[in-house]
């Protein structure tokens, strides 16, 4: 599969049509990465607002799918929270999780960016169930400038100057 990169803005009206064109990309059925795709740019008109600049980038690395999805704010990261049974939203992460090999967060390098991205068997196969792995990166910023997404923050792990974001392991 040749990488894919698309420059859009965050609306409702592009989900859809981002996940036809990730399904006309790689030729052939890929309804986890497209529910992903769905999810990540979902998650950035609700959390960010409809109309942000994105970057949705698809590429084969190390024999898997990689997804990736950039947006303006490096201050508003994802929180792996658990949905109760009648809870509206709240799952897109446990759902990326669960869907994928391993997904986390990089901040942009002094660009103010943020991109959260997941990867995916490379044949879009299905992942072994039972764990979910999300990685943990050390930010290079203070405390007073994180804005968490979700409704509550995990605590954090600290070093000297650092702060972590736990993005958490979801046992099924």
């Amino acid at each position: 599969m040749r990488p894919l990169t698309l420059e859009l803005l965050a609306t409702p009206k592009a989900v859809p049509d981002v996940r036809r064109t990730v399904r006309e990309h790689v030729g052939a059925p890929c309804a986890d990465l497209q529910l992903c795709v769905s999810e990540l740019i979902t998650n950035v008109i609700r959390h960010l607002g409809e109309g942000v600049p994105i970057t949705v980038r698809l590429a084969r690395v190390q024999g898997r799918t990689r997804l990736e999805v950039t947006d303006p704010d490096p201050r508003a990261w994802p929180v792996l929270c658990r949905a109760a049974a009648d809870d509206e939203t709240g799952r897109g992460l446990a759902l990326l999780g669960a869907l994928t090999l391993r997904w986390g967060v990089d901040q942009g390098q002094g660009a103010g960016t943020k991109t959260i991205w997941c990867e995916l068997p490379g044949d879009d196969g299905p992942v072994p169930r039972g764990v979910l792995r999300a990685a943990v990166h050390p930010l290079q910023i203070h405390e007073d400038d994180l804005t968490p997404v979700g409704r509550g923050m995990p605590e954090p792990f600290e070093g000297p100057g650092l702060l972590g974001v736990w993005l958490g392991e979801v046992h099924l």
